[in-house]
């Protein structure tokens, strides 16, 4: 029950039992029976006693008094008051997106640029990847890597700032220098699914965005093995190619034109996207990998709604700290201190 804006307590009822001691006092007054008035001979000698008995009453009531604070400490304590914060917007989202990167041994080619200055495809998708991740504002963001092997470089998280750390420590050739597209999905469905079964509920939407510049050459599962899995469990993927068409060497009869995406498998990658119900993007540059994020963003666009979160304060700890420090006072009260060599 709320008092005020802002505080409440969670079991006000308790309060109710406020007047218990009292009732019970009363109660235990009724049962006792009134005893027999004797006449004491020597009553005078009592009467110098009276100050005493004044100083013990005046006593006893002030234990009463704080022992009747005492039990109002503890109700309250038991009553679970509790302080809301300033309400807090926070962006809804039902989707969970899995960004998977080729850090193989061709992404070391350099054949894209930034800033004017010639640079490798895994450092063109970092810097991209950056901007996109940053965006993605209420989204449950994982990170794998694959060559090779296909590993959970960062598991589903809200912490957009982790994914972008570490997706910047990844380097070429890590998980092996081959690729492993088929193994790359099916470990991205595994984690949805163990995701999915952690929160007890599937999410909305679930979206993959594999990022390779070659063809399936590693691993157990094929890309079709793996996109029949996807499809299974309504995963999204959306595939990039990345790669310049043209690139000049230089060799030893001089300079040449070789077309270092000649390995890329457009053609798998794009029977993948269509069969999960996304979409393939080709990359030949940086401003044209960052247009593709930008697509990706018009396509999965995120969360937009928002509620009002509250932030809870618990605070039945100060009550009930309260308490027992003024039970130590009434303990300490009821004590008669007398010296240890005094029998």
């Amino acid at each position: 029950m709320s008092l005020f804006s802002g505080f409440e307590f969670t079991w006000f009822w308790v309060l109710l039992l406020l007047p218990l001691p009292w009732l019970v006092r009363k109660w235990l007054a009724g049962l006792q029976r009134p005893s027999v008035v004797a006449r004491i001979p020597f009553a005078a000698e009592f009467a110098g006693g009276a100050n005493t008995m004044h100083a013990k009453r005046r006593k006893g009531s002030g234990r009463l008094l704080l022992a009747s604070l005492i039990w109002l400490l503890l109700l309250m304590a038991a009553a679970r008051p509790i302080w809301y914060g300033d309400a807090t917007a926070l962006p809804v989202s039902g989707r969970d997106l899995l960004m998977a990167v080729d850090i193989s041994g061709s992404m070391q080619t350099k054949d894209f640029e930034l800033s004017g200055q010639a640079v490798d495809r895994l450092s063109a998708t970092k810097v991209v990847a950056r901007s996109f991740i940053d965006r993605r504002v209420g989204d449950r963001i994982g990170l794998i890597l694959f060559g090779t092997n296909a590993y959970v470089q960062t598991p589903l998280t809200f912490d957009r700032k982790t994914v972008m750390a570490l997706l910047d420590e990844s380097v070429v050739g890590l998980a092996g220098k081959s690729t492993a597209i088929g193994d790359a999905i099916g470990l991205a469905v595994k984690r949805l699914e163990q995701s999915n079964q952690d929160k007890k509920i599937a999410s909305k939407e679930q979206v993959l965005v594999l990022l390779t510049d070659g063809v399936n050459t590693a691993g157990q599962l094929s890309p079709k093995q793996a996109a029949e899995l996807a499809i299974k469990h309504g995963l999204t993927i959306y595939t990039i190619g990345i790669g310049a068409d043209a690139m000049t060497v230089q060799s030893f009869f001089g300079s040449q034109q070789v077309n270092p995406s000649a390995e890329l498998d457009e053609k798998g990658l794009s029977a993948i996207a269509e069969q999960t119900g996304g979409r393939y993007f080709r990359a030949h540059n940086s401003q044209e990998l960052e247009k593709i994020y930008s697509m990706i963003d018009h396509l999965e666009p995120v969360a937009r709604d928002k509620i009002q979160f509250r932030p809870r304060h618990s605070l039945f700890v100060w009550p009930m700290a309260l308490a027992l420090l003024l039970g130590i006072i009434l303990f300490a009260s009821m004590i008669r201190w007398r010296p240890l060599w005094k029998h």
